[in-house]
């Protein structure tokens, strides 16, 4: 671990990740938080979306969604999940995988509440992942939810976040010639990791 210096350097994976992305956000041009979220679904076939990771706590990962899509069902019913954070503009990439729970409580009240006022409407009037007669009819959706709620929306009851506690986390950074390099945490279990270099 010697060599582990520079972008790698520290002692804590969760202010490693926070660091690089601080980065990102003032190199990438659109969505430095970005993440391909992976998930299984019943019969173990995979499944892969963007999703925008919206806060890395002190030993996890937090990003919402709709309960009653496809992913939140993937993501319950497995309990588990993948992602990783890809920026071009700095040649390096996240990859985290751990156990998922929700997020439900006045955490995700307050994320919900400092969301633009036709996103709120929006996350009432969409089913996400359900069959759509017609944009026209997600519009008209849209305005039965803007009448019933006016200006303030609470948080749907089918709506908030999921936290990913990694047993895992990966920093990759491009390197000449595709020797790039890789560094894998692992957790113990007891708040502790052990960091292992890997070949490109």
């Amino acid at each position: 671990m010697s060599d582990r210096s520079g972008i790698f350097a520290g002692d804590d994976p969760f202010e490693l990740a926070r660091r690089w992305l601080a980065e990102a956000e003032g190199s990438e041009p659109n969505d430095p938080n970005a993440i391909a979220l992976a998930t299984v679904d019943g019969d173990g076939l995979p499944n892969v979306r963007m999703v925008l990771l919206k806060e890395i706590e002190l030993d996890a990962f937090v990003f919402y969604t709709n309960y009653e899509s496809a992913k939140a069902a993937e993501l319950d019913g497995a309990g588990k999940a993948a992602f990783v954070m890809h920026w071009k503009s700095l040649r390096r990439q996240i990859r985290v995988r751990g156990a998922v729970t929700r997020e439900d409580g006045p955490q995700a009240d307050a994320y919900f509440a400092s969301r633009s006022l036709k996103s709120r409407l929006g996350a009432w009037a969409s089913q996400q992942s359900r069959p759509l007669e017609s944009r026209t009819a997600l519009m008209a959706g849209v305005a039965r939810v803007t009448a019933r709620f006016g200006t303030n929306p609470p948080r749907p009851p089918f709506w908030g976040g999921y936290r990913l506690r990694p047993v895992e986390i990966e920093f990759w950074a491009d390197g000449a010639f595709r020797l790039h390099d890789r560094f894998r945490w692992r957790s113990d279990g007891a708040g502790g990791w052990s960091v292992q270099r890997l070949s490109p």
